[in-house]
């Protein structure tokens, strides 16, 4: 091998350090767009993660919502076993009848107990605009100012929120006419 051979094939001190500067910035871009493209693989999977919870979400809120609706369109007939109970005497006619009556009445009832269905107490309690509905007011001094003294129609929750307020009678503390001198 001559000298002239050998310096053909070294590159010029020049030319490496400009292909090792192009082979960095080469590397250097790959590794941008490799970084680029794993942020974008990991925001597109917590969108989809994100997508997914929201989706179950939904899904439970349309079941609730219509499971909701169903129990309200059964409370009428709740309504009607009890004005049938009340209505029926208390003679030995009748006493089979009520026992079949009120059969049918709890099982319904406990079925709707077990979806998540609860009695709105009403009776004796302090009238609350957010569960009862007054529909007469009556002034007594015998109960407490803004106590239900009767319920006319029950009122019921579903899961914590209100289906239904109780149709309710308040008592109200008579005005009392002070200053009134004859």
């Amino acid at each position: 091998m001559t000298d002239e051979e050998d310096v053909s094939r070294t590159p010029a001190p020049e030319t490496a350090t400009a292909a090792e500067t192009s082979l960095e910035e080469s590397f250097k871009k790959l590794q941008a767009e490799r970084d680029s493209l794993y942020d974008q693989v990991v925001r597109r999977q917590a969108d989809f993660e994100n997508y997914r919870k929201r989706a179950e979400r939904d899904a439970q809120d349309f079941r609730e919502r219509a499971e909701a609706d169903l129990i309200l369109a059964l409370l009428p007939v709740l309504d009607a076993f009890e004005r049938a109970l009340r209505a029926l005497n208390n003679t030995a006619q009748d006493e089979e009848y009520r026992k079949g009556v009120e059969l049918i009445y709890k099982q319904l009832l406990d079925s709707l107990l077990l979806r998540g269905l609860k009695p709105v107490k009403a009776l004796g309690e302090l009238f609350d605009p957010y569960l009862h509905h007054a529909v007469e007011r009556i002034e007594t001094e015998e109960l407490g100012d803004r106590e239900v003294m009767e319920e006319l129609q029950q009122g019921y929750t579903f899961k914590g929120k209100l289906l239904r307020p109780a149709l309710v009678k308040v008592a109200v503390r008579p005005a009392t006419s002070e200053g009134n001198s004859t």
